[in-house]
């Protein structure tokens, strides 16, 4: 009796909803937790003290270089409410990446994934390691990932309900998401292309007054970027001519390839830390093609044009079909008319006549193969490489691996994960400098050892160009300790200004300072395929190869009565 109960709590626990529910859990323990354990990125703690200075000073200008505006509203808003700090600065991030999974419920209660793709997508969202780590990481890319599945999730209930609120929700995602980053119109242009043929193949139905949606939709959209972009109006002239220097800025940035590297750079990365993703989203296309079905009928129709026999099916429930049985007569099926295209397009805008019912997990699946398709060949052909792009790949990477999700592939996928959260314990929670290519140009831990000298110190001279992020770490009424040079400047000058302690870039600084003691520090720390690639091998195993580094040396003061 005992064994029959606990089987019973077992299977009710085990319910789809309490195993979605379980992952949702693990997905905000893994965004939230010791959120400020690493200090912030580069760009981070540029992005984190433009807030500041927004919340602070009111001043912001869109600058292409540093992406859309609704980073910058929106982490001063919060810096406002609740204070500025590296946590509450990753807290939007980490919220918009937990907020992904959520996101796939509705999208399974439409039909278009079943209960074994939603809770395998949910896992892999949940644990990869990218997805995890720029979850915890203030950049904007995971805002677009956000941003993108609302789109998703607003257009697939638009076409399924014919709602104007749908329509509205999808303008508010193209908005928002063209002013967080410039690389949403690749999105934007991936979904329409997929939309209209999916119009003009009528698969879906355009609704009566979809017009009318689509306008309003279109306001919302031009209305939020109208907006932020203007800095709330106090900066019209950017309607004018910011979307002409944010392409100019990219299409420099990608001729120059500052941080170039080859068209396969970011299949290095999957490979590297989402390889169980990007074997099943392969095996998954496979699956999609039907690549057996495919060479049984090219065998057919070379059969019959070489006048060989037909080969006679057999069904394994009903026997096989008598051969002197004539099979019965068909009528042939009226032959339709050629259409024009004009012809098409009045009966593709007929407000849905004609529709073709369409298999909603096939035709999802299919999208998903286009997006994942053309982000891959969109991103390897732009020249800048930077290990964030690749969450606009694997978001659609994800749905194109639970295809044809079957009980041995779903767990074939969990046992696989085994691999996803050990990669994303290293690469998120380590509590040190790691070799990763995913940290791009991370400030190093070794910085807080400079920041226990500053604290102690009444006055520092920063006398080089290389010194984010000290304006982050030491804004406000701790700036005034500071005075940055931004160059190595004459002793005499250093000696006249009475500092406790000078900052100096390695490359460019002094051999000594007389009654200072020097002691060099790493600033900023990457991973360098220079320095490992003899052994690629061996370190995609152990993960331990030389890191390059930007350092910096400090000199600090001896006090009176000893010697340096």
């Amino acid at each position: 009796m005992k064994a029959a109960v606990f089987a019973a709590r077992a299977r009710e626990q085990l319910s789809f909803e309490g195993l979605f529910l379980l992952i949702l859990l693990a997905t905000i323990a893994l965004r939230f937790y010791s959120l400020d354990l690493k200090l912030f990125h580069h760009d981070e703690a540029i992005h984190a003290w433009f807030s500041y200075r927004l919340l602070t000073e009111g001043i912001y200008t869109y600058d292409p270089m540093y992406h859309g505006p609704f980073l910058y509203y929106m982490t001063a808003g919060i810096f406002s409410l609740l204070g500025d700090s590296d946590l509450v600065g990753r807290l939007l991030p980490a919220l918009l990446g937990t907020l992904l999974v959520p996101l796939l419920y509705p999208i399974y209660k439409l039909g278009y994934l079943d209960k074994k793709q939603t809770l395998v997508a949910a896992l892999f969202l949940a644990v990869s390691p990218n997805m995890v780590y720029f979850s915890r990481f203030l950049r904007n890319d995971i805002f677009i990932a956000f941003f993108t599945m609302v789109l998703l999730v607003a257009l697939l209930y638009y076409f399924e309900r014919h709602k104007m609120r749908y329509a509205l929700i999808a303008g508010a995602a193209i908005g928002l998401g063209m002013t967080a980053k410039e690389n949403m119109p690749i999105i934007i242009l991936i979904f329409g292309v997929y939309l209209l043929y999916l119009i003009w193949t009528r698969k879906v139905r355009l609704p009566t007054y979809w017009v009318r949606d689509l306008v309003l939709g279109a306001l919302v959209a031009v209305g939020i970027m109208a907006i932020l972009y203007s800095s709330l109006g106090a900066h019209p002239d950017v309607l004018m001519d910011g979307w002409i220097r944010a392409i100019e800025h990219w299409t420099s940035m990608h001729q120059a390839q500052r941080l170039g590297g080859p068209p396969y750079f970011y299949i290095l990365l999957f490979i590297l830390y989402e390889v169980p993703i990007l074997i099943l989203a392969v095996v998954g296309a496979l699956q999609f093609v039907d690549i057996p079905g495919i060479v049984s009928r090219w065998k057919e129709r070379r059969a019959r044009r070489e006048g060989a026999p037909e080969v006679v099916a057999v069904s394994v429930d009903h026997g096989e079909v008598p051969e002197e049985e004539e099979p019965p007569e068909v009528e042939a099926p009226p032959v339709e008319k050629a259409q024009g295209w004009k012809d098409r397009l009045r009966e593709v805008f007929s407000r849905g006549e004609g529709f073709r019912p369409v298999d909603r997990q096939k035709e999802f699946a299919r999208f998903a193969i286009f997006w994942m398709l053309l982000s891959l060949a969109v991103y390897a052909y732009i020249g800048e490489k930077v290990p964030w792009l690749i969450l606009h790949q694997l978001l659609p990477m994800i749905f194109v691996a639970v295809y044809a999700m079957t009980t041995k592939k779903a767990v074939i996928a969990v046992v696989a994960s085994i691999f996803l959260v050990a990669m994303t314990f290293h690469v998120a929670f380590t509590p040190a400098d790691i070799n990763e290519p995913i940290v791009q140009v991370q400030n190093s831990e070794d910085l807080r050892e400079v920041f226990a000298k500053i604290d102690a110190a009444d006055k520092v001279a920063v006398a080089t160009d290389s010194y984010w992020p000290l304006p982050w770490y030491y804004r406000g009424d701790r700036a005034s300790k500071l005075a940055y040079y931004s160059q190595k400047v004459s002793e005499p000058t250093i000696y006249g200004g009475d500092f406790d302690i000078v900052i100096t870039h390695d490359g460019d600084t002094y051999p000594t300072l007389e009654g200072y003691v020097k002691e060099t520090s790493r600033l900023n720390y990457w991973f360098s395929y220079e320095e490992n690639k003899e052994r690629l091998l061996e370190y995609y195993f152990l993960r331990d190869g030389k890191m390059g580094s930007r350092n910096l040396e400090v000199f600090s003061r001896v006090p009176a009565g000893t010697t340096a």
